[in-house]
């Protein structure tokens, strides 16, 4: 068998739709070869859906593939560029340490990105050595795929590689690529480094691309760039609110983070939150809580506003009406993203239709759950299974005063209660990515070359909403610590 039909075999079925935008936007570089790859783990139902052959995958030449050393027929790898603003600063970027493969067409017509992410030095690499470490690919790998169950749109890990060479952070560690699925890797950033440095005609030459790839059904409406800035806030929205359902902290809410297909990207500094507390932030360099749990929708809404900004003149050729248009569609973020976290809250509670009391009722809860310190995931669990007993509130008037409130509230609607608790089943996961469980299967991983507890980890977290009695040991709380959890940048 040649070469060249192993990797034929393997099913890429490429297409490469980005090359045909303004060469500006991107370079065309291949990845920087790696001394010996060694495959770590596959995502054999994700490789399945992209209609690619598994076993092909884990071949010598599939492995070749997902680091980089071979480049599958039909492929055209390059650095995209785009600029973003980080932590409320400007500056220009791109794909300082990943190549875009191209675009795998799906045995149903889906066009999905390839994305090497670790795969050598690229013009935007800046001082950077364009490698990635094992853990942190590892851990994009656990929480992109369990926010993919939890039901929340995000980017998806079909494999990571280790490399056989080391990179250097803080300590020498095992490098790696991690290869990433996504519905594209266009970014608010992508729009911002365009509109700064390109032509109008690029501006609209993205724009159009956009909304081919993300919203065909709108590109030939006349106020379709507009419509493009309006579909865009309500896939974020939507987003937005579901991160804040589950207690999902991104850390690092650049603009450069924000996807206009409106999933998650970039899983560096994130983290899920144990004990119900707004103001809780992971990421080490955000000593200022700019991009804290109750920031998030407030941040997505400057995002949009950086978004809005680029589309200007798209939007109409008189700069004031172009300005108005942009300001009513961002106005209306918020009422969005409030309009979908009250009703995910509401579900969470098992409450079907609405009345104006309501929000009083959920905010009466996360106030309580914040004066007691009780866990967030925990406590809807327990409610969902009507076992008080089992978290902090517990004995105490406020939540005795609120139980009442809550009971009498699901007394007046029409459905039965076996249909609240099936709702709230299907809304209130029995567990999360816990930050220490996921430190214990990276550790396991990279310092002992152990699988199993990540392996063990992904199979629970692979099926939230089952509430199984395999999970209940993966909803326990850390241990007490004096130090608080940190995740980081750059890695």
């Amino acid at each position: 068998m040649t070469e060249k039909k192993a990797i034929i075999e393997s099913g890429w079925n490429f297409d490469n739709s980005y090359t045909r935008l303004p060469k500006s936007f991107f370079t065309r570089l291949d990845p920087t070869p790696v001394r010996s790859p060694k495959l770590i783990i596959l995502n054999d139902l994700l490789a399945t859906s992209l209609g690619l052959n598994v076993q092909a995958l884990q071949s010598n030449d599939g492995v070749a593939v997902l680091a980089g050393i071979q480049i599958p027929e039909g492929a055209l790898p390059l650095a995209q560029a785009y600029a973003g603003h980080q932590f409320g600063h400007f500056t220009v970027l791109g794909d300082g340490r990943a190549l875009l493969l191209g675009e795998q067409i799906t045995p149903l017509g889906e066009r999905v990105d390839i994305q090497l992410k670790g795969s050598g030095k690229t013009p935007y690499s800046r001082r950077g050595d364009g490698r990635a470490a094992l853990g942190p690919m590892l851990r994009e790998y656990i929480i992109s795929e369990a926010m993919h169950a939890l039901g929340i749109a995000t980017t998806r890990s079909l494999a990571v590689v280790t490399t056989g060479e080391s990179v250097f952070r803080e300590t020498e560690q095992p490098g790696a690529i991690l290869t990433r699925v996504a519905a594209s890797h266009l970014r608010v950033g992508t729009f911002q480094y365009v509109s700064k440095w390109g032509t109008f005609e690029d501006l609209r030459a993205l724009a159009d691309y956009a909304l081919q790839r993300h919203f065909p059904e709108i590109y030939a409406v006349e106020s379709r760039y507009l419509y493009l800035l309006q579909e865009v806030i309500k896939r974020q929205a939507v987003l937005i609110a579901k991160w804040q359902l589950v207690g999902f902290i991104h850390g690092v809410m650049n603009t450069d983070n924000m996807t206009i297909s409106g999933e998650t990207i970039d899983y560096g500094p994130c983290a899920f939150m144990d004990t119900y507390d707004p103001a809780t932030v992971f990421s080490s360099i955000d000593i200022n809580g700019r991009y804290a749990y109750s920031n998030q929708p407030y941040i997505a809404a400057w995002n949009l506003a950086r978004f809005a900004e680029t589309l200007l003149p798209l939007l109409h050729v008189d700069e004031a009406q172009a300005f108005k248009l942009a300001e009513d569609a961002i106005s209306d973020f918020t009422e969005l993203y409030h309009r979908n976290w009250l009703a995910g809250m509401r579900a969470k509670l098992g409450i079907f239709n609405e009345e104006l009391q309501d929000e009083s009722l959920i905010e009466g809860l996360l106030s309580m759950m914040q004066k007691y310190r009780a866990d967030y995931t925990n406590t809807f669990r327990t409610l969902t299974f009507d076992k008080p007993e089992d978290t902090v509130l517990f004995g105490t008037t406020e939540y005795a005063q609120w139980h009442e409130l809550w009971q009498a509230r699901l007394g007046r609607q029409q459905e039965e209660k076996a249909a609240s608790h099936q709702l709230m089943k299907n809304s209130n996961p029995a567990l999360i990515p816990r930050n220490h469980r996921v430190e214990d299967a990276l550790e396991a991983m990279v310092k002992q070359g152990d699988y199993s507890v990540m392996e063990r980890l992904l199979d629970v977290l692979s099926s939230p909403y089952v509430h199984s009695p395999e999970q209940a040991d993966y909803s326990s709380l850390p241990s007490l610590s004096n130090r608080p959890y940190q995740t980081y940048c750059g890695t």
